[in-house]
């Protein structure tokens, strides 16, 4: 697995791409309390966004937005993000975020791709086409 550290000026660009670049994935939120451990807070919902909210006041936050119908819309909001990591799965398809707070808390979200197998880009090798004859 890859991981890369996103810094705190780029948050913004970076989840205006991601979002677009995983609108429909898959998402599972996970929030991993120092106290409580892991709340699961929502599972196999349609990713609608990732935006960051930077004040410059050391108030920022960053909202997670899952969910496309009324009553399965979900907004996560972390507050106080210290630190987000971008996760790549060596399999195709599969990816994840994890926003640290500066409390400690933690918030995992797990992304896997929707469309067919044949859709994400690498998943499947080029078939070569099949030639059939007629008259047989």
């Amino acid at each position: 697995m890859q991981t890369e550290e996103i810094r705190h000026d780029e948050w913004s660009k970076f989840f205006d791409s991601f979002s677009r670049e995983h609108a429909g994935w898959l998402a599972t939120i996970e929030i991993i309390g120092t106290d409580v451990g892991a709340q699961e807070e929502a599972s196999d919902l349609p990713l609608v966004g990732i935006t960051a909210d930077l004040k410059g006041t050391g108030k920022n936050s960053i909202s997670i937005i899952v969910g496309e119908a009324a009553d399965d819309h979900i907004t996560h909001t972390i507050t106080e993000p210290a630190s987000v990591r971008f996760e790549k799965a060596e399999g195709v398809g599969e990816e994840s975020l994890q926003i640290e707070t500066s409390g400690g808390a933690t918030t995992l979200l797990r992304l896997r791709a929707s469309g067919l197998p044949e859709r994400i880009e690498g998943s499947v090798p080029e078939l070569a086409e099949r030639k059939t004859s007629s008259g047989s």
